[in-house]
């Protein structure tokens, strides 16, 4: 099983029943390898250039295939970026489990994010190929950060007057650092990652003190590693 078929597949380890049939089985499977081939090439940066043709050549499956399960690349697309995010999206919503304070939800949920690069660096790579798309994206990583900022608002928390500016910000920041540890690995540590987390609360409004306490608060032992 490969790394990004296990990252996918959120049907079938969320306890769903599996298909109840020969052909409903391969149905799945078929889906299932062109999600895979999805993944795949957004985490490459190939994403936009693959045709139809490619992408069912990169899952190994028959052209017409692909339109009994999508009408259209987009749709893949979107349907791998949902289930993929929204599997990591669960695990930070574990790991900020019990949190009360919005600033430091957030400050956890991006110092946990940024390490993605050495605990899961095909997550990683699957970020930085999708880049700003991920701001449209309805499930997942980016509409969790929106609530927590907007949440961080409401409790006097932050002070940044538009909550999708600060995303778009923050983003950035992530997708640069992530980007930048593919190319210079040894340039960007865990302490880079943390200082991005300091920063970005300075952004929200977080005073400078508070801002840098919460980025270097112990964090859950399970999310440090693969």
């Amino acid at each position: 099983m490969g790394p990004w078929r296990g990252a996918v597949n959120a049907a079938a380890r969320s306890g769903a029943a599996p298909p109840a049939n020969r052909t409903d089985r391969r149905k799945a499977r078929t889906r299932q390898a062109l999600l895979d081939a999805a993944t795949r090439l957004i985490a490459e940066g190939r994403g936009e250039r693959a045709s139809i043709q490619e992408i069912t050549d990169e899952a190994d499956v028959g052209f017409g295939s692909f339109y009994n399960h999508f009408s259209s690349k987009e749709e893949l697309y979107a349907a791998a970026s949902e289930e993929v995010l929204e599997r990591w999206a669960q695990v930070i919503d574990a790991a900020c489990a019990g949190l009360e304070d919005p600033a430091e939800v957030f400050a956890v949920s991006l110092r946990i994010s940024g390490r993605l690069a050495w605990t899961h660096p095909e997550m990683a790579r699957f970020i930085t190929g999708a880049g700003f798309d991920l701001l449209d994206a309805p499930r997942g990583l980016v509409p969790r950060a929106r609530r927590d900022i907007r949440a961080g608002r409401a409790a006097g928390r932050f002070t940044v007057p538009d909550a999708d500016i600060a995303l778009s910000a923050v983003l950035g920041g992530l997708i640069g650092l992530l980007r930048l540890h593919e190319r210079q690995p040894k340039r960007v540590t865990e302490a880079s990652v943390d200082a991005l987390a300091d920063a970005c609360l300075r952004l929200l409004g977080v005073p400078p003190a508070q801002a840098r306490r919460l980025a270097q608060l112990p964090l859950p032992a399970h999310t440090l590693r693969p």
